[in-house]
This record gives structure tokens, sequence and C-alpha cells, in this order.
């Protein structure tokens, strides 16, 4: 359902991805613990960031890219989702 959404503007709609379960050392992580994951595939993004003059300068970021973001941006769509503005995204990661 989440995939059907079409953000608007300079916002990007995100799928997270599953953290991990346990640590380098081999402990599981107990739920209460765990945080919400910082990276996600981009499954849409908006046609662009308007300008003052009313032009439209498409966004650097595209659909299929794994990004990393803020822990306390945008807004939950679901479980898994995340819509927030081009500028919350921190990095992409390379695959």
């Amino acid at each position: 359902m989440f995939e059907k959404i079409q953000p608007l503007y300079d916002r990007v709609l995100i799928k997270r991805r599953a953290e991990e379960t346990k640590t380098a050392g081999g402990l599981y992580i107990p739920d209460a613990a765990k945080d919400k994951a910082q990276t996600g595939d981009v499954v849409a993004v908006g046609e662009g960031r308007i300008s003052e003059n009313g032009a439209v300068s498409p966004l650097r970021i595209k659909k299929g890219d794994i990004v990393f973001f803020g822990k306390y941006v945008g807004t939950d769509a679901g479980d898994d989702y995340v819509i927030l503005r081009e500028d919350d995204i921190l990095g992409t990661i390379n695959k």
C-alpha cells in the first residue's frame, strides 16, 4: 500500500532497512533496546524543489538509492516507512 504514495516536491518515501539483531560480539539485542533503522531504500521521490522564482530543481536522490538519515527526522508512514525532505538525508550508501 505504501509503495503507491507519491511524495510531493522535495520529499522522499523511504522503506527502513531491518536492523541487526545481534552485536558483532554475538550478543542478541532485545526488542526493547532496539532503535528504528536510520538506513533505508528510496521507494519514491517528489518532482523536485521549487525555488523562489517558481523553477523546479530535480532531486539528487533517486528511486532505488540506499540512504542514511537522521534519527528524529521525517514523518512515520507505517511501521517500516518514513517520508522526509531531501535535506534530511545525510548521505547515500554505495551498493
